[in-house]
Order: C-alpha cells, then structure tokens, then sequence
C-alpha cells in the first residue's frame, strides 16, 4: 500500500528499538513528497512552522508536546516569538523511521485550516 500524508496522519508510531534498520533513501524520499515542506537534513526531517504571534507559537509547541506525548515520538524543537522548527528523527536507530513521517504529517495537521 502506497501511504499518503492523510495515510500517515491517521497511523500511530510504534516503538522502535535499537537494531532495526533506519529507512532507505529511496523510502526517505518517496515519503518526503507525501509531506508539505518538510526537508531532510542529515539524519532527520525538519520544517519551520511560522505564527501571527508569540500566543500562537506557543499554543502550537503545546499542541506538539502533546502529540509528542500521544505516539511516544518526541521531536526537537526550537521555539522563538513567531516561528518554531520541528525536527523529527529516530534516535534509537540512527536514522529516520515511519514514526518520523507519521508524527510529520500529524504536525502539518495541528496547522491545517
């Protein structure tokens, strides 16, 4: 089955231990296009979020800590007055797995109008 962004976006992540291989670039890719401007930076995929003001960023890092806290996925996050960027990557493996793409796509839904 081939997933899409609505696909992802109703997926939970499933827990990943150390020894399961990250994704192929091939994968990696096939999936980014599934994204809206989400970039892959090294070892994770990465998109800044930008708001009308400070009480918007901040309801919009609640909401992410909280999705965090739903799928057991948690990503970087690097918060200032109008903007916060959401950098997702999968530790344990080294690399980027389905949860990075799942929790991706349910970020861009947070935003979603």
């Amino acid at each position: 089955m081939i997933s899409t962004a609505a696909n992802l976006s109703v997926k939970n992540c499933v827990p990943c231990e150390g020894g399961m291989p990250a994704l192929e670039e091939s994968e990696i890719q096939r999936l980014l296009r599934e994204l809206d401007g989400w970039e892959l930076s090294g070892q994770e995929i990465a998109k800044a979020f930008r708001f009308h003001d400070y009480y918007e960023t901040m309801a919009f890092v609640n909401a992410i800590a909280w999705l965090a806290h739903r799928e057991n996925h948690h990503p970087d996050l690097e918060v200032s007055y109008r903007q916060c960027r959401v950098r997702y990557s999968t530790h344990a493996i080294g690399g980027l797995s389905e949860n990075d793409f799942i929790c991706a796509a349910k970020a861009d839904q947070l935003v979603a109008r």
